[in-house]
């Protein structure tokens, strides 16, 4: 048997969730006052420019924060398994997988942006950019 790579894994995950595009997603922020809005990138991809109200939680770390029973989870992705949530990553590949994983962690409903933040930036949408002060 061919091991797999990673673009079966992602086309796994394609099969398992459903995908918007931005527009969807910009209506969604207008209709659905409950959605939440997840970056899966890493930090520093984050603090380059992300989708406003969007919340970080890194695809390395998904499992762990969204796990009620784990210590270090991070209670509002915890509590939002009956909100929508939106995901998002560069190009939507960590963004599939992750709105698998999410699916089987029994969140209702989770979409993952289709194109990701290079799409989103391609279609001239609003980014923001701030600066981290530690």
């Amino acid at each position: 048997m061919k091991p797999m790579g990673l673009m079966d894994f992602v086309s796994a995950a394609r099969a398992e969730i459903a995908e918007i595009g931005c527009a969807e997603l910009e209506a969604m922020r207008s209709d659905r006052k409950d959605l939440m809005i997840l970056d899966v990138r890493e930090s520093s991809e984050h603090e380059q420019g992300h989708l406003a109200g969007a919340m970080l939680v890194p695809r390395g770390i998904l499992e762990a924060a969204a796990d009620a029973s784990y210590p270090k989870r991070v209670q509002e992705l915890v509590d939002a398994r009956a909100r929508p949530v939106v995901l998002y990553c560069a190009t939507g590949g960590r963004s599939a997988m992750a709105a698998a994983t999410l699916k089987r962690m029994g969140f209702g409903e989770v979409y993952s942006l289709a194109g990701g933040i290079a799409k989103w930036s391609a279609e001239r949408r609003p980014l923001v950019n701030e600066a981290r002060y530690v």
